[in-house]
């Protein structure tokens, strides 16, 4: 990736009822160049009725990047999220994720800390995280994946306690997805600040605007949301988010994360203009 690319992460067409790869079609119909999957183990009875985008990684992820490449798209990365504090669940659920990023071309597998149980202590939520990177890292490496945390739960949406989780592990393959949406929503640090702090390490960008109603009457008491509003139609300041990426050398793929359809439609044109 020579320079900075526009991709939607398929949450797009949840509110359309479509199945994945109705998605990545309508992805492509609308001028994208990369699609953002996600991925569960196990199936899903509405995901295989059709009717939900989600991957699941015992389907052949061969026969998928077929259906990408007769559309001309590629993945920007896999969405994998889990809880990191959960290592019985998150290191069978990312290493798999890990091995099917491989296999359909994605380089990036995206995941968070995860929601913590109540009766973790912050001491041994570290703990767990450590392990379970060291653990999933070791797979990364061997197949070539970046691992990229987000900001999106309770210690990732502040910048203090997202350095401790990057210091957990000194493996190149550990990286950043920055959500401008969840660091803004969360409310806890300046999001262009806390960008800054970390930008040396993003690999990928989930491109998420919030809503000005849904700013007011959330910023603060959540450390997230799964989908915004059209880029450029909410309080992301999207000329200092890429000033701060380029200034720090990202090449990367700007995933956006809205929706509807008619929203992804919206934010290409948006970010299109100002790339």
């Amino acid at each position: 990736m020579g320079s900075i690319g526009i991709g939607v992460n398929l949450e797009f067409v949840r509110s359309a009822d479509m199945s994945f790869r109705a998605g990545i079609r309508k992805a492509a119909e609308l001028g994208y160049k990369y699609v953002e999957p996600c991925v569960a183990t196990g199936y899903d009875l509405l995901a295989v009725g059709g009717y939900y985008h989600m991957l699941s990684v015992e389907e052949d992820p061969l026969e998928v990047k077929g259906w990408l490449d007769e559309l001309g798209l590629r993945c920007s990365a896999v969405s994998g999220h889990s809880a990191l504090m959960r290592p019985e669940i998150s290191i069978p659920y990312i290493t798999q994720a890990i091995r099917y990023a491989a296999d359909v071309g994605a380089p990036i597998v995206n995941t968070d800390e995860g929601p913590k149980p109540e009766w973790v202590s912050d001491a041994l939520a570290f703990e767990l995280m450590g392990y379970s990177l060291h653990q999933i890292l070791a797979v990364a490496e061997r197949h070539g994946i970046d691992l990229a945390i987000e900001p999106h739960q309770v210690y990732t949406s502040r910048k203090k306690t997202f350095l401790k989780i990057l210091d957990l592990s000194d493996s190149p393959r550990l990286k950043v997805n920055w959500d401008t949406g969840n660091a803004y929503l969360a409310g806890q640090e300046d999001p262009y600040e806390f960008l800054e702090a970390v930008a040396d390490r993003v690999v990928h960008v989930h491109a998420k605007d919030i809503a000005m109603e849904q700013a007011d009457a959330k910023r603060g008491e959540v450390t997230g949301t799964p989908v915004g509003c059209a880029c450029g139609e909410g309080v992301v300041d999207w000329k200092r988010v890429l000033e701060i990426l380029r200034g720090h050398g990202f090449k990367g793929v700007l995933s956006v994360e809205c929706g509807t359809v008619d929203q992804a439609g919206r934010s290409l044109k948006y970010l299109q203009s100002l790339l």
